[in-house]
């Protein structure tokens, strides 16, 4: 049986796109470019690359990019993006605590939380905070945003209230 948090992704990879949140790619490649020195020969580490918005512009700015994301709908659109921009991508299929890759990688990107607060415990992102420092080659850079779980509770619940008293 699939977990809650793998079933939340299975049949997004559509919608995912049009997201307000993803509307952002170029900017934020462009302060992923100003992090690594504009130097192409970086190999990056996409974890939680969804649809591959980051890796599939990092790619076209001539990055070697990996893209892993523990959804296999969220890999198949990327893929079907990558080759419509005629780009050849590795998008592979991991479990981001559990990353096989050590010492590979000069940078490491999780970027609209690529699972990182997404787990249930902090045991569980913890494990995904040290799977990606162990991609890292010595003197690499982990690049990663997080959520603020309690702006949106505190929105929508003020939100509510304010219904209430209506």
């Amino acid at each position: 049986m699939k977990q809650w948090y793998e079933q939340l992704f299975e049949n997004y990879g559509n919608k995912y796109d049009s997201e307000p949140f993803t509307q952002g790619t170029l900017g934020e490649c462009d302060f992923l470019e100003k992090e690594i020195d504009k130097d192409a020969s970086k190999k990056i580490l996409d974890i939680g690359c969804g649809t591959g918005r980051h890796t599939i512009e990092l790619t076209k700015r001539g990055y070697n990019v990996v893209g892993v994301d523990l959804s296999e709908n969220m890999l198949q659109k990327a893929r079907e993006k990558a080759s419509a921009a005629n780009l050849t991508i590795r998008f592979e299929q991991q479990d981001a605590r559990k990353l096989p890759y050590i010492e590979e990688f000069d940078c490491a990107i999780m970027l609209c939380e690529g699972g990182f607060s997404l787990m249930e415990t902090d045991e569980m992102n913890f494990a995904i905070l040290q799977s990606a420092f162990n991609t890292l080659k010595s003197g690499g850079k982990f690049v990663f945003t997080c959520l603020n779980g309690l702006f949106p509770l505190f929105n929508s619940v003020k939100e509510f209230m304010e219904k209430e008293a209506t």
